[in-house]
């Protein structure tokens, strides 16, 4: 088995925790199998401990990310949510219980031979895109099971697929995204990575394994650097951080933001 570069040890992508509804509404992460940890970033769990007054509003940033996901209770309907180059939000109503699986960038297409450019910017059912999947979730999980019970399961699940695929690590491709990382996302790709092919090319892969162009998947991770980095504003406005970040101005960095997000920086980090 050919195996693509370790994104996770360049890239950790982050969804901000939930704060609406107080503790009502948890949010958490596991990491799988150490063995799975350069495919899969987390198996994470978004739930209410009890129900809440009022129907819940659920943000995902831009992360990069292709995920899986579904209810317990509801196993039958499991979903796959594409990259995304703006924030997306899901009205929840006032009890619920998911559980997701987070594929690093690249990875989803890898293990399940998909085109990520079909997916790119909406939700589908599983069933329709990686039927045996979504066939193992609705006859294996039910009710009431914990992200603690869900986990070796999971595992289980993965690495069985895993050691019966081959994997197309294309050095052209991860040589641009290694350079995208190292950068920080902060980089002209038409002219600072050096893949030895066309644009054209370059475009095609990306748009097949990440499911957007390496412009847009360069901006996220810029975008989610910043979120790592946890900046005020007031650090923002002195030092000029956005200059730093490849932004032209401040007015740039608010606008594209925002529409990674959702909210202002402001709104973001609570200054």
């Amino acid at each position: 088995m050919n195996t693509p570069i370790n994104i996770r040890n360049g890239y950790n992508p982050i969804q901000p925790t939930v704060r609406q509804s107080g503790e009502s509404v948890i949010y958490v992460e596991v990491l799988p199998d150490l063995r799975l940890q350069p495919y899969i970033y987390c198996y994470w769990e978004l739930k209410t401990k009890q129900p809440i007054k009022d129907p819940f509003t659920y943000r995902v940033v831009a992360d990069g990310c292709i995920d899986i996901f579904f209810e317990p209770a509801q196993p039958l309907e499991s979903f796959v949510m594409g990259f995304c180059k703006q924030y997306t939000e899901f009205e929840l109503d006032n009890s619920f219980h998911y559980i997701g699986i987070r594929f690093l960038p690249t990875m989803f297409p890898q293990l399940f031979k998909t085109d990520a450019s079909q997916l790119s910017n909406r939700t589908e059912s599983l069933d329709a895109v990686v039927p045996p999947t979504a066939k193992f979730i609705a006859e294996t999980f039910a009710p009431g099971q914990s992200i603690t019970a869900i986990k070796p399961i999971l595992d289980t699940y993965f690495l069985r697929h895993l050691s019966g695929i081959s994997l197309d690590a294309d050095p052209r491709l991860y040589g641009a995204i290694a350079s995208i990382m190292q950068k920080s996302g902060v980089l002209n790709v038409e002219t600072d990575i050096d893949t030895g092919i066309s644009p054209r090319q370059l475009r095609r892969l990306f748009e097949y394994y990440i499911g957007d162009t390496a412009k847009t998947f360069s901006q996220v991770v810029r975008f989610q650097n910043i979120l790592r980095a946890k900046p005020s504003m007031q650090s923002l406005r002195e030092n000029k951080l956005f200059y730093d970040v490849g932004y032209y101005d401040q007015a740039h960095f608010i606008k594209e933001f925002k529409n990674f997000y959702g909210v202002t920086p402001s709104r973001a980090f609570g200054r």
